[in-house]
């Protein structure tokens, strides 16, 4: 199949688009169980990326779940296609000029090392969400882990089915010592750092 296809260069090149937007871009792609903060985080983050006047999207696993990747389940295999399919819209996010958040359990390393090897060099920020699973579990805010502790959810990450937490992630957070407010606030020095933003 992809004999037939050609590779259409563009003619507007990344460095035009950063001068255009007045910043660069990054795919920062947060991990952590269920429950962890990783939506409440990015959402704080996004939102002093808009007000920074910093061209910048979430794609939210759950609702991402509502659309482009609804046929898929929770089995290892729909879940290695559904960051795949996630990690081509956010290169093709990325390559447009805007800084991408991405909030995904995404739990096996080399799913996540493979986002990193799509991506351009320096462009992936891998963004660790450490909660301890008792306080995810003590959250809960969508009930899923009583409903896996139940038996009546399968293969769900931290119960039955392996989360593996990143050995070196570009930013680590500890949400038992940082507030999400602080959480977004070191993310957006670690934009500042890397010079993504100003």
């Amino acid at each position: 199949m992809t004999e037939n296809l050609t590779w259409h260069p563009h003619q507007i090149t990344p460095d035009e688009r950063r001068a255009h937007k007045g910043h660069g871009a990054a795919v920062l792609w947060f991990t952590g169980l269920s429950g962890s903060g990783k939506s409440t985080i990015a959402n704080a983050l996004e939102q002093k990326l808009h007000q920074a006047g910093v061209h910048s999207y979430l794609l939210d696993g759950d609702n991402v779940r509502h659309g482009l990747n609804r046929d898929l389940g929770f089995s290892d295999d729909d879940r290695v296609e559904n960051l795949r399919r996630v990690s081509e819209v956010a290169a093709l996010m990325a390559d447009a000029g805007l800084v991408v958040l991405t909030a995904f359990i995404s739990p096996f390393r080399s799913e996540r090392d493979a986002v990193r090897q799509r991506l351009p060099e320096g462009q992936f920020i891998e963004v660790f969400i450490d909660t301890p699973l008792a306080e995810c579990e003590r959250r809960d805010p969508k009930g899923l882990y009583q409903k896996a502790r139940a038996g009546t959810i399968r293969q769900f990450t931290g119960i039955d089915s392996e989360y593996q937490a990143p050995e070196q992630p570009d930013v680590h957070l500890r949400t038992d010592q940082l507030t999400p407010e602080q959480c977004a606030e070191r993310l957006l020095a670690a934009l500042r750092e890397r010079g993504v933003i100003g």
